[in-house]
Order: structure tokens, then sequence, then C-alpha cells
């Protein structure tokens, strides 16, 4: 259920109000040096910390268990923890279906024995293991000069300009990565955050939508069908709870185009093979072809909002209005941003290990 990967095998475990969270990584190469200190500061870019955030507060200190030995890995299965430490179940009652959210199928499908508990299993806090794994996988990429970034796109009705329509650069990409609020200009950051701000305190929540690049991506990752670049990025970004599209390249866009207009054309320069412009996104038969890979990733609002809202108890088979009490997100995007670098990063492991098995270096 909660298990993905071929080569890098990768299992979740935990609730939202359990006592633990955390993850165990299989099959990763051994004796390859791990920095704890980059997985912290990681973990730290998803914790909430402005006043439009969730009010809880975790610390989000992990801990290693297995597969690490005098800060390498050891080949053995990776497992690490992080505790929860500020839970509050009490704003949660069993039977009471919060819109949005996976309550109704989970109970219909465990038989009314899921943790309703802030979701249980099915919950965002669940994203916080995914950056642990993004970081280790990033560290182990760091040789091949592979770079991820994302910025907010959007937020609500309010949109800023994408990748596409800018003067990309490693300096501005490493920018992004440090960011607490990736934009690719401040003035968008001001007016979606006053907008964030001005939904919350309508006790309302908004979505978003955030774009990612991907540089140097080895030519040819990813197998035809089934196992294509997208199928398994995908995938994985669909894990986040709060994802309901993912666009690759143009995307849609590319619908309102002729053939003659959406192929990127090829020419030779110096020797070397160079496309005139990159509306696939990088991904061409399931295959990364060298290029920048482009993406972007629709998230939802916050499905649990103070405003009351038609639901049921199905346990005593009424109808109620409820008014979700707790400390929830007016808008998830900022710190979704954090897991879809993450699963990138994975996913690029994953595919690299996949063509070159444990020999590289």
């Amino acid at each position: 259920m909660s298990t993905f990967g071929t080569v890098i095998k990768v299992s979740l475990f935990g609730e939202s109000h359990g006592e633990t969270i955390g993850l165990t990584i299989h099959n990763l190469p051994a004796n390859k040096p791990i920095d704890l200190k980059s997985i912290q500061n990681a973990l730290d870019k998803r914790k909430p910390t402005a006043s439009y955030h969730t009010k809880r507060q975790e610390s989000d200190q992990f801990k290693v268990l297995s597969g690490l030995k005098d800060m390498k890995t050891t080949g053995a299965p990776f497992t690490a923890v992080i505790d929860n430490n500020d839970t509050d179940p009490s704003n949660y009652k069993d039977g009471v279906i919060r819109p949005g959210h996976a309550d109704f199928p989970a109970f219909i499908k465990s038989e009314g024995t899921y943790d309703y508990r802030g979701g249980g299993h099915f919950s965002g806090r669940l994203t916080a293991p995914l950056i642990i794994l993004g970081d280790i996988a990033r560290q182990l990429l760091s040789n091949v000069s592979i770079l991820v970034a994302s910025h907010i796109y959007k937020i609500h009705t309010l949109q800023a300009q994408s990748f596409y329509d800018s003067s990309i650069n490693i300096e501005t990409l490493k920018t992004l990565q440090n960011s607490d609020f990736p934009t690719l200009n401040t003035k968008d950051k001001s007016q979606f955050i006053n907008h964030i701000k001005a939904i919350q305190k309508e006790q309302d929540s908004v979505g978003g939508v955030v774009e990612t690049i991907i540089l140097n991506a080895p030519i040819g990752l990813g197998e035809p069908f089934f196992d294509s670049f997208e199928s398994l990025l995908g995938h994985l970004l669909y894990a986040i709870p709060a994802v309901k599209g993912v666009e690759f390249g143009r995307g849609f866009a590319l619908t309102d185009m002729k053939g003659s207009e959406a192929n990127d054309p090829l020419t030779i320069e110096a020797s070397q093979t160079q496309f005139t412009k990159n509306d696939m996104g990088g991904l061409l038969g399931g295959l990364s072809t060298g290029q920048p890979i482009l993406f972007k990733t629709a998230i939802k609002p916050t499905p649990s909002i103070s405003k009351p809202q038609k639901s049921i108890n199905i346990k005593t088979k009424e109808t109620l209005d409820l008014t979700i009490e707790g400390r929830h997100d007016p808008c998830i995007v900022p710190r979704a941003l954090h897991v879809i670098n993450a699963l990138s990063y994975y996913t690029l492991l994953e595919l690299v290990m996949r063509k070159e098995a444990k020999t590289w270096t």
C-alpha cells in the first residue's frame, strides 16, 4: 500500500497523530557518505514557520535506526523515524466525515477501522519522511550534477511568470532552493502571501500550482510505456495527498497547437545536437532528452476549513453542519513544493539506478 520502487524500494509508515512516522529505504548502495545536517535542513524547509501556516509545531527532528555507520551507508535497509510531539486528536470524532478528505472512502475500505485522527496514514503529515528520502537521493546524485528547483507559479487566481518566460541560471535556481517561499520575483511573493492571509481571515483556503525544473538529467532515463519518465514521476507526485494534476512541458496548451508548432526542432551546432525550443518539457517517448525537464503540479485547496460545511456522521447516519476546528494551513502550496522537489530527486535516483545498476559512482 505504501511501498514504491524497483531498485531503490521505499516504505512509509505511521499516522498523523500516532507516536512516530518514518520510512525504510532498501538497496541504497553501500559506502556512500550521508550528511545528516543536510537532511535536517531539508526537513526544516517544510516546517511551518509563518503566521499563515498551521499552528501545529512539530520539531521534525529525525533519528536513523539502521543502515548507517560512521556516516556512510552500510547497504542494509535505511530506516529513519520522526516523533510526533504536538498531536491533538481532540478535534477529530470517529464517524464524522470531513469534506475533501479521504475519510469516507477510507472508512469504507477499512470497514470502519482506519485511524480517523487527522486522516491517519492518509495525512500530509506522512510527507515529512519523503523529505528525508529526497535529500538522500539528492546527495547520492551530486556526482552527476542533477539539480531540481521549483517556484510557486500560481496561488488561487493569481499567476506568476513561468520558467518558459524567464532567464534561468544556476544561481537563480539555487536561490529558489533556499527560499522559504520560492518565487521568480519578489512582487509575486508579496502578492501571493497577502492573498493567502486574506483567505485565512475568511476562514477559507486556496490551492495553487508549483512549476519545477530539472537540469542535467542524463539522456535516455525512463522506459517506453509503463515505466516512462512521466509515468514514474507522475505516480510519485500523486502520492502527495493534495496533488490533483500534473502537466509536463506545455501540457494542455499543446492541444491548441499544430504539429509544426508543437514539435521541438533539432540542429547540429559545433558537432553537438541542440533543440531550438523545449515545448515538450525535456521528455520524448517517455525518455529524458537532455533538455531541462519542466512540469507543473496542481495542488488543491486545504480541505480543512473553519467555514460550516454540510457533512455526515457515517456511524449514526445523521447529516450535520460541520465546522472543522484545529490547526490547518490556509494554503499548503509553499510547503508541498519541497515534497515535489524531494520526490523528483528520488525519481531521478531510481531511474539512474535502473539504468546504471550499482556500478555508477
